[in-house]
């Protein structure tokens, strides 16, 4: 048994490979070992595929990652043949016929993937609790807490070992969320950067892309270099970098100017953790050079979060429209909370779409006007620690109030009561830094740089904080993690079952 399989990034792995110090097969046992040992615990990997595993372990295989353990997350990441669920029951057996182009891609550098990882139904949620499954996942850090999502699946296992990285998307924070729980580097690329081919031009109308989550800043750098690109019938081609993003995130990142903010754009509470996350990445900038200065872009938090929910709302009712048509689904198939959400979204006008739709272009200029004089913007990823399993499940009462709804149709009810607006502040005080990103197509990322307890005598838990860049520039974010990384490490530092 290859023992020391949990001491190296995915780079490592490879090049242990290439040199023939290990066996592709051996390394594949080895992480087969690790998710029978802890994933009963953790509940990340829903679909297993290590049959298939198996076999392409015996092929001779090539690229920067030949021979290294993967797992995909089980929406967008269609793996011919295997099941698609998205999290939901009603897709529990509709099987793909065709690889998405991204999954083509980690397959053509080498990657032996042996299982994909859960989400909430359709992405939808901060945490990873879908009903289709046995058992909600759980944080390495904190078995008893979320690690987030909607790649929550994918943040557990890699943050527990069974994997060095694992594919993820990020359509509102699903990258960057469950990287700050975890304690994982964890970027999301400009929208079109990554292909959403060929079921898809792009999701969720660009604010989604697709990437992984990681360890380290090299494997998330090479694995950028894998998957991005045009491809045939794509919506628009983005700017190559100059360089390839390895390469990129070894050259100086020079002196940046900086601006950060420690306060919510909805103006809710921020955990004093996540307050002293950034106010330590700020002295650690300084320190290295950086300049740094308290800015933000003049974006009203509040519209952007009503644009984003309005997005929310439609992609709901879509995907269940979806559903239905592949499978012949009835309502009851749906989750509750999700068939509230769609109700909501049959409810909105298109010209109420089309409306907040636009004004993803104000925050966009906003941020713009911003990128004129910060080259970057520093917040905390989230504003409060995972919340614990079961938490944030809604009350009996209000399960019944909303069949009651689903029942008599009542969504302009819920418009007018004005729960439409309380829903909005509940759903997003939780995690309201990420959305700014996904609605000007932006690159950000979470970098793991602080660790305390949640509470006192609690478990310790990291804090991520979030840095936005100018559309395109992945590679500035890349440089900067790169230094982040060597100036204070962050891989050794593993949760108590890890």
């Amino acid at each position: 048994m290859f023992n020391e399989y949990r001491d190296y990034d995915a780079t490592g792995l490879a090049a242990l490979i290439a040199r023939g110090d290990v066996s592709t097969a051996e390394v594949l046992e080895a992480a087969l070992a690790r998710a029978a040992e802890v994933d009963p615990k953790l509940a990340a990997i829903c679909i297993p595929m290590e049959a298939l595993a198996r076999e392409r372990a015996k092929l001779p295989l090539h690229g920067p990652f030949a021979g290294v353990p993967f797992l995909l997350k089980d929406i967008a990441q269609d793996y011919a043949g295997v099941p698609t669920t998205a999290g939901s029951r009603a897709l529990r057996h509709w099987t793909p016929t065709q690889h998405a182009e991204i999954v083509k891609r980690f397959l053509d550098v080498g990657l032996v993937i042996f299982g994909k990882t859960a989400t909430p139904e359709f992405a939808f949620k901060g945490e990873t609790a879908p009903q289709i499954w046995d058992q909600p996942t759980r944080n390495p850090w904190d078995l008893q807490r979320t690690p987030g999502g909607s790649s929550g699946g994918s943040a557990a296992a890699v943050a527990a070992g069974i994997v060095p990285a694992a594919g993820a998307s990020d359509g509102g924070g699903s990258i960057r969320i469950p990287a700050s729980y975890c304690g994982l580097f964890g970027l999301r690329p400009s929208r079109g950067r990554v292909p959403s081919g060929p079921t898809h031009g792009e999701f969720w109308d660009g604010a989604s892309s697709q990437h992984a989550l990681t360890r380290s800043v090299r494997d998330s750098a090479r694995l950028l270099d894998a998957i991005a690109g045009i491809e045939a019938g794509a919506p628009f081609a983005i700017a190559p970098p100059e360089r390839t993003y390895a390469e990129e995130m070894q050259r100086p990142s020079g002196t940046l100017r900086i601006g950060y903010s420690v306060t919510s754009p909805l103006g809710t509470p921020v955990h004093p953790e996540y307050v002293q996350a950034v106010m330590r990445t700020v002295k650690l900038l300084t320190d290295l050079g950086h300049m740094v200065e308290p800015a933000q872009p003049e974006v009203d938090g509040h519209a952007l979060a009503r644009s984003f929910i309005t997005l929310y709302f439609g992609q709901a009712a879509a995907n269940i429209a979806q559903a239905k048509r592949l499978t012949g689904a009835s309502d009851e198939a749906f989750e509750l909370e999700t068939r509230v959400l769609a109700l909501l979204g049959r409810t909105l006008g298109t010209g109420e779409y089309v409306d907040q739709r636009s004004r993803w272009n104000d925050y966009a200029r906003a941020l713009g006007r911003f990128h004129q004089t910060y080259d970057l913007y520093l917040t905390p990823t989230a504003a409060q620690p995972p919340n614990r399993i079961g938490e944030l499940a809604t009350p009996p009462l209000q399960q019944v109030a909303a069949k009651v709804v689903l029942a008599l149709g009542a969504g302009k009810l819920l418009f007018k009561s004005g729960m439409v607006d309380q829903l909005v502040a509940t759903s997003l005080q939780r995690v309201p830094f990420t959305q700014l990103s996904n609605l000007t197509g932006t690159p950000s990322m979470s970098v793991p740089l602080h660790w305390a307890p949640a509470e006192e005598g609690g478990v310790e838990l990291p804090y991520g904080v979030q840095f936005v860049a100018r559309f395109g520039d992945e590679a500035m974010l890349l440089r900067l993690a790169a230094q982040l990384e060597q100036a204070q490490p962050w891989g050794e530092r593993r949760p108590p079952m890890a």
